[in-house]
């Protein structure tokens, strides 16, 4: 009995050669991902780990380069230097902070308004009109581009980073209204009617009920909105092309190309430092980040 009990896959025929094959395919599946991820993980970080290599060098050493292209043999910080010291770049990077910090208030308090409306004060074509504002998100940046450049040319918003204020929350807002009805729909409705037996209006509401309870989903669509201004290089190449009211993304490469003379250094030491800020906000909030989106998608 106590043989029996020792080993069970004795007295179950051929259980052992069973759990001996799982064991086998749990060991290649472990193999297969762990392939799988090294080789995700070469493709993308090799681009940011090349411009990194690039940056650190002398202009004359990338025009003619010894040996791979991956071994810095004299490294510099004067490509940093240069750009940090030059007043331009620093218009650049106070630009793209002022569109930044607009459209993302911008697109927050919006967002937040639509989402509740949509959510919670159930109306005539709500559901309709909620399936519009995500369907608007679909429509790409270079369908948009132009009815958008006759409409800010005829504001006189050309060539202004105000332009790009009144353009940018046109690819923020649906998303981040979206995700923000996900979060506000799955909200228990005793709340609401607690809330308002006890005499509370609308916005107290919103602004006691609603916004605690949905902060991961308000901070997701924060990131989202972020990421979107600081990055955009479609809408700001077309608005733009004085480069005092250019932003970080387009007046790098537009300062750093000349004809066909490439200050490649400044080049990719301008992008990692334009890629720095999305970067540093990713590793402090992506596990909200993460949170918001999958409980913003399935919840909605």
């Amino acid at each position: 009995m106590s043989a029996t009990a020792a080993t069970p896959s004795a007295a179950i025929p051929g259980l052992g050669r069973r759990i001996g094959s799982l064991r086998k395919e749990r060991r290649w599946a472990l193999i297969t991902a762990y392939i799988s991820l090294i080789v995700a993980a070469i493709v993308m970080l090799a681009p940011p780990l090349y411009m990194l290599l690039t940056s650190l060098k002398t202009s004359a050493e990338i025009s003619n380069p010894v040996g791979t292209p991956w071994i810095v043999r004299n490294p510099t910080l004067d490509n940093y230097w240069a750009l940090i010291s030059d007043p331009m770049f620093r218009g650049f990077f106070f630009n793209s902070i002022k569109v930044t910090v607009c459209v993302v208030v911008l697109t927050m308090v919006i967002s937040v308004f639509a989402a509740f409306s949509l959510a919670r004060m159930k109306f005539f074509g709500s559901q309709v009109l909620a399936t519009g504002v995500f369907l608007t998100y679909l429509v790409p940046d270079t369908l948009l581009f132009i009815p958008l450049y006759q409409i800010v040319g005829a504001l006189g918003l050309l060539n202004s980073t105000w332009g790009l204020v009144l353009v940018y929350p046109t690819l923020t807002v649906p998303f981040c209204t979206w995700i923000m009805i996900g979060y506000f729909a799955s909200i228990p409705k005793e709340l609401d009617e607690a809330a308002l037996i006890d005499g509370a209006n609308w916005m107290q509401m919103l602004t006691k009920i609603f916004i605690p309870v949905a902060l991961p989903g308000i901070i997701a669509a924060t990131i989202f909105a972020f990421t979107v201004s600081w990055a955009a290089f479609v809408y700001p190449t077309a608005f733009i092309t004085r480069p005092d009211e250019m932003p970080l993304t387009i007046g790098v490469v537009s300062q750093l190309i000349r004809g066909d003379t490439f200050a490649w250094g400044q080049l990719m030491a301008g992008a990692l430092l334009a890629a720095l800020p999305p970067v540093i906000v990713y590793a402090f909030l992506m596990d909200y980040y993460i949170a918001g989106l999958t409980a913003g998608a399935t919840k909605g």
